[in-house]
């Protein structure tokens, strides 16, 4: 897949912004990855083993920047399950786990995605990856769906902090999310990914 707008200009075709945003990224995605997931690891990663089968860490294809696809990670919440690729989670989904509820609702699911960040393959502040699935199914309906592929995915966003994340159950909150996502990629700055995250962090203890 592609993802050409040869007239569209937005902050981060600029390289020393690239530069900027990816420097945030290695610095807070190390502070994390030395810190805080080793021990998170080990504690979550038992009560997983405790509460239900299958790896701790779930993998899964996700479509990036230009829309190649690569390989995400996340801590296991759901029940090995034939559907996990194609229908998304939902309120009251019999796959995801009651341990499993309480990643979710946190957020605390995503810590593995920091080395997704390390390694260049997202940053933490961008779109949410979607399902390839999902990107086929929306690219055909909602107009400058693809525009949200320009840019690197993210661990949390624009999107997110204006409680557009989870299940997108109708076209419209899917319509409202690229809406975000695009807003954001037009006016990126350093200073609303410090803001994004600082809210972020904010949502995730209240």
């Amino acid at each position: 897949m592609n993802i050409h707008y040869p007239s569209y200009h937005f902050p981060l075709q600029r390289k020393c912004n690239r530069i900027l945003k990816r420097t945030l990224d290695i610095v807070f995605a190390s502070i994390v990855l030395i810190l805080i997931y080793p021990w998170a690891y080990i504690i979550i990663g038992c009560c997983i083993k405790i509460k239900m089968p299958g790896n701790i860490i779930f993998s899964q294809k996700r479509n990036g920047q230009c829309g190649r696809e690569f390989t995400c990670y996340k801590f296991r919440s759901m029940l090995p399950n034939c559907k996990a690729d194609t229908q998304q989670a939902y309120d009251d989904d019999p796959r995801i786990t009651p341990f499993g509820r309480i990643l979710r609702v946190t957020s605390i699911d995503e810590l593995p995605q920091f080395w997704n960040v390390l390694i260049g393959d997202m940053s933490i502040v961008g779109p949410r990856p979607h399902m390839l699935i999902h990107t086929e199914q929306y690219c055909g309906i909602i107009p400058d769906y693809n525009k949200r592929l320009l840019v690197k995915p993210g661990i949390t966003g624009w999107a997110q902090i204006h409680n557009l994340r989870g299940e997108t159950e109708k076209l419209d909150k899917m319509k409202k999310r690229v809406e975000y996502d695009i807003w954001y990629i037009e006016h990126w700055s350093f200073a609303l990914d410090l803001k994004i995250m600082l809210n972020t962090l904010k949502i995730i203890f209240r």
